[in-house]
């Protein structure tokens, strides 16, 4: 990932630094409990007098989760698709690159990426991610017209998985079971020799 892009690290806010309408914001909280592969809308903000101290991730970026319960929830990442910069929390990283946003975020959903990642986290009280092992990671770079007609396969699974998930639990198992298997497909890359 280092070979595609940067990370940056955010800036810290709390709890306290919320209000109603203010410096639109991501906590790392939020990205593993409201977030999915992207988003375009905060759902917080922090005083504005706080701007000039804070760190932002632009329009697509990936926003990297560094701190989570679990080693799934370590290292989570949504792909920033909103109109303007968005601050970051200081337990997240702002990935910067040149490929479809998306794509990327998609990539680190998949088996093989989370299976990788995990040798990047470090196991204490609060699960951390080593950022230099990290950002080693490889991941597929196709063409970006590739990238775009996978995002968008994968937003239409994405969005029935979405659609269908209220009473049809059998059924939601199957789907997302197919989108998995058609994401690590269309996300597994051979070596180039």
């Amino acid at each position: 990932m280092s070979e595609v892009g940067k990370f940056m690290r955010g800036r810290r806010f709390t709890k306290a630094d919320y209000v109603e309408d203010g410096v639109g914001c991501i906590h790392y909280g939020e990205i593993y409990t409201h977030y999915g592969t992207s988003a375009n809308e905060v759902i917080s903000h922090v005083r504005p007098e706080m701007k000039s101290g804070l760190r932002f991730a632009k329009p697509g970026d990936v926003v990297v989760a560094d701190v989570g319960e679990t080693v799934e929830d370590v290292g989570k990442a949504v792909a920033w698709m909103g109109t303007d910069d968005v601050a970051i929390h200081d337990h997240c990283y702002a990935f910067r690159h040149s490929m479809n946003p998306k794509f990327v975020s998609y990539c680190m959903q998949t088996t093989s990426f989370i299976s990788e990642k995990a040798k990047y986290v470090a196991r204490t009280k609060v699960n951390t991610l080593l950022i230099d092992g990290f950002s080693k990671i490889r991941i597929p770079v196709p063409p970006l017209e590739e990238q775009e007609r996978i995002v968008a396969i994968l937003d239409k699974f994405d969005a029935l998985v979405s659609d269908i998930s209220f009473g049809l639990p059998a059924e939601i198992k199957a789907r997302r079971q197919q989108y998995e298997h058609y994401r690590d497909r269309l996300l597994t890359f051979k070596e180039a020799a």
